[in-house]
């Protein structure tokens, strides 16, 4: 709904979102290697930190690289296609980007096929939820356990909260560059003539 009313809005709050994250990974690792070879210290959770975030901005940022058509793909084979059946083979591209995300987020579903599956991002999650288990380097300050009564360690499935939301996220996507390649807006999911507009581009660069 946010979407339809001001789709540059959710643009922009997407942008700010893994600009916020890559600033934060690049600030705690410039701020770890100064205290660590300048004052040889250093903060414990600072690596598991920046893990966490760059897994963080790779899950969202996937969907927002779909959404723009960044994620590369080879397009040779299906372009020398009639327009028609390109059209069709670019559709069912989305439609598995969908069922990726749809299996990554619960497969106990694929058991009507006889799969022997189970799990998912949602019930990782759930689980990490229920049990309440905390990281392993990454702790509360002093401050906000006295304050807010909080357990020394930050919980995983705060920190997990991301898998259901990146991988829904993605699928949505996916859905949306279906019915898009559907109704003639756009072509495919991926952006497989990069690499040769490029070369159009600058194919006069050195001419001079």
């Amino acid at each position: 709904m946010a979407e339809r009313r001001n789709p540059d809005a959710v643009t922009r709050f997407e942008e700010n979102v893994l600009a916020v994250l890559l600033a934060l990974i690049t600030a705690v690792s410039f701020f770890q290697v100064i205290a660590r070879y300048g004052f040889n210290s250093g903060w414990t959770g600072a690596l598991e930190l920046t893990r966490l975030l760059f897994a963080w901005m790779i899950l969202f940022g996937m969907s927002y690289g779909l959404k723009q058509g960044m994620h590369l793909g080879v397009d040779a084979v299906v372009r020398m296609l009639p327009r028609p059946v390109f059209r069709a083979f670019a559709i069912f591209g989305a439609l598995c980007a969908l069922l990726y995300a749809v299996i990554l987020i619960e497969s106990a579903w694929l058991g009507i096929f006889g799969a022997d599956t189970r799990g998912g991002a949602m019930v990782y999650w759930s689980k990490m939820y229920q049990i309440g288990i905390g990281l392993d380097d990454l702790r509360y300050p002093g401050w906000m356990q006295d304050a807010f009564g909080l357990r020394e360690r930050v919980q995983r499935w705060i920190a997990y909260l991301i898998l259901p939301i990146g991988l829904g996220l993605f699928g949505f996507r996916a859905l949306q560059a279906a019915v898009a390649i559907w109704r003639g807006e756009r072509e495919l999911i991926i952006a497989g003539h990069e690499a040769e507009d490029l070369v159009a581009e600058n194919r006069n660069v050195l001419k001079d």
